[in-house]
């Protein structure tokens, strides 16, 4: 062809269990000086002097003195007995939603994990045949978010949206899937917006 394209982000799933199971994947992802003169003018009684205890602390002083604001730090933490996940920031939970999680048979992996990639509108590909589904955006398999926390293989763990068609799997907190996780879209996109490439995910039973 005589014109290239950027290929979009594809996501490479194992088996995709009809209407129920998404899995692991694989991301496919100023002045003018006047001169002197020659006026002489009286001379200029000294100031008087200012007891010490009396000065002002001086602007520079008063900003070196002010502390410095703690770094803010997130991390993800996943509980697969409760089906939830939240965002902790300096230790203290800020948000926490309800999720779908790996079918017993593929379960989602336990351990400790960082955000390894994030995709906006992924692509879904099966890792069986090779085959790319073409939609992309909330209703694609994989829905419009894509945040990636392990690559094992040819597949990638990672939490994402979901399509209407299966919020259901999400809102009764289902262990349905191939090892990924599943959120509900608005969920999934405020999460997204909160983390970044290696904040810290924790996977515990």
């Amino acid at each position: 062809m005589s014109h290239q394209r950027t290929p979009r982000p594809v996501l490479a799933v194992s088996a995709l269990r009809p209407g129920l199971a998404l899995g692991t994947g694989l991301l496919l992802a100023a002045g003018t000086l006047l001169p002197r003169t020659a006026l002489a003018l009286p001379p200029v009684p000294p100031a008087p002097e200012v007891a010490a205890a009396e000065e002002a602390p001086t602007e520079q002083a008063a900003t070196e003195e002010a502390p410095a604001e703690a770094a803010i730090q997130r991390q993800i933490v996943l509980e697969l007995g409760r089906r939830q996940i939240s965002l902790k920031e300096n230790g203290t939970v800020v948000g926490s939603w309800p999720v779908a999680i790996g079918d017993p048979s593929t379960p989602t992996p336990v351990g400790s994990f960082t955000v390894q990639n994030k995709v906006v509108n992924p692509q879904y590909q099966s890792t069986r045949s090779g085959k790319i589904n073409a939609t992309v955006g909330p209703q694609a398999p994989l829905g419009d978010r894509w945040i990636g926390f392990k690559q094992s293989g040819l597949n990638q763990y990672g939490i994402h949206g979901t399509p209407t068609a299966w919020a259901w799997t999400v809102t009764s907190r289902a262990a349905v899937s191939n090892g990924c996780v599943r959120m509900l879209t608005p969920h999934v996109r405020e999460l997204f917006e909160k983390v970044e490439i290696g904040t810290p995910v924790i996977v515990k039973r």
